[in-house]
């Protein structure tokens, strides 16, 4: 096994750990960070990178998962995250009750409300489309 003293000076900079919390995740993803921006790396050097980048993964790896959502929950969800009431939403969707519905799921989205959101949350519109069609109730 290979120890030279280049990579020993990486170890001793910033000695990797397991993470075990938010701070150090910063701090590591900082290690890797100053690491990437040098370009070209030497063997040494993306061995150690190697190395911080499998604690990062262990890590993420402990996270709950914060599920994908799209269409109306996700509509919601940013109405929610943003502070909005739904009478913010009038510009988009011309009168309130429409929103209403929207939010209840008596109607669905329009490509034109889909076009506005977009432009409104600065996402892309495809995430306003839902996975699974709503089948809109009387």
């Amino acid at each position: 096994m290979k120890n030279s003293s280049a990579y020993i000076e990486l170890l001793q900079a910033f000695p990797p750990r397991p993470i075990n919390a938010e701070e150090e995740l910063i701090a590591t993803q900082k290690a890797i960070d100053s690491l990437l921006d040098k370009g070209e790396l030497t063997p040494d050097e993306r061995d150690y990178l190697h190395l911080l980048g499998m604690l990062v993964y262990e890590y993420e790896q402990t996270l709950e998962l914060i599920p994908d959502i799209y269409g109306v929950e996700l509509l919601k969800a940013l109405i929610e995250e943003f502070e909005l009431r739904q009478k913010d939403l009038v510009p988009i969707f011309k009168t309130e009750s429409i929103v209403s519905e929207i939010l209840r799921e008596k109607r669905q989205l329009t490509t034109e409300h889909i076009q506005k959101l977009a432009e409104f949350f600065s996402v892309s519109p495809a995430v306003f489309f839902p996975l699974h069609p709503v089948k809109i109730t009387a």
